[in-house]
């Protein structure tokens, strides 16, 4: 059964968010955790081989540019992971989430390939991690990196991994109680919940996006955040004199290092 899309904001607003048991289950389930995973931006673990992938720029990363391949491969199973979360109706909320401008994804590029990426929902100061996937030495990290930065300078406080596995701790992430989560939740969304009445129930902003209008809802359900600030940046023509680097990678790296 579609997943109705206020009641999904509504769900994430409050800490809660759906899974199921395999690709291929018809039904999802809503998962309020007693543990909460969760990735300090400040705290983003760069090992030195890692930000040497990220300085020479040995991926080609992308911002939405492949959104329904990442989520796609994401659900995937490999080798490693034979069984995923995410089904048919997960997958179309998130395809409809993104057409309203609210979800989004990096992506790790080699000569053409997609070969690693994430995606997730930006909301508030928050942006909710749901998966990532790696076909490359480093892809998911890389991409991981970029998203950390991408918040970092677009004012995002709260990066949510749902769950604690050892690639996210190798990254820094950590485990918080679900109580703790809520209080960090509540801060993120205080500018959301300031700008609208409620986030239980953002009909109006969903239905005209569902007319053309999918900037709206996605400026006013991302409030105090800016999610393009790290575009801008890298578009800069004058990028090198402002910041002192000139490539991709190593504005990543600059950023990352800068405390908020």
């Amino acid at each position: 059964m579609p997943i109705d899309i206020d009641l999904l904001l509504s769900a994430y607003a409050h800490g809660i968010f759906p899974m199921a048991d395999s690709r291929e289950d018809k039904e999802s389930f809503w998962v309020e955790p007693k543990h909460r995973a969760i990735l300090p931006l400040d705290g983003f673990h760069v090992s030195k081989s890692l930000a040497k992938t990220i300085r020479q720029d040995r991926f080609v990363v992308t911002c939405d540019r492949g959104f329904a391949g990442v989520i796609r491969l994401c659900a995937e199973s490999t080798e490693g992971r034979q069984e995923t979360w995410i089904n048919s109706d997960i997958e179309d909320a998130f395809l409809r989430l993104h057409h309203l401008g609210l979800a989004h994804s990096v992506e790790c590029w080699v000569e053409g390939r997609m070969v690693g990426g994430l995606y997730g929902l930006a909301m508030g100061r928050a942006f909710f991690g749901e998966s990532m996937f790696s076909r490359a030495t480093d892809a998911s990290k890389v991409a991981m990196a970029w998203l950390v930065a991408r918040m970092k300078l677009g004012g995002f406080e709260l990066l949510d991994c749902q769950f604690i596995t050892e690639h996210l701790q190798s990254l820094g992430a950590i485990e918080i109680s679900q109580k703790h989560y809520l209080d960090l939740l509540e801060v993120a969304l205080a500018d959301l919940r300031s700008q609208v009445s409620t986030v239980a129930s953002p009909s109006p902003l969903v239905a005209s996006s569902s007319a053309g209008a999918g900037g709206a809802a996605a400026g006013a359900l991302s409030a105090g955040a800016d999610w393009g600030a790290l575009d801008r940046l890298l578009a800069d023509s004058s990028l090198g004199s402002s910041t002192g680097v000139s490539a991709p990678g190593k504005l990543i790296l600059h950023s990352l290092t800068q405390t908020s």
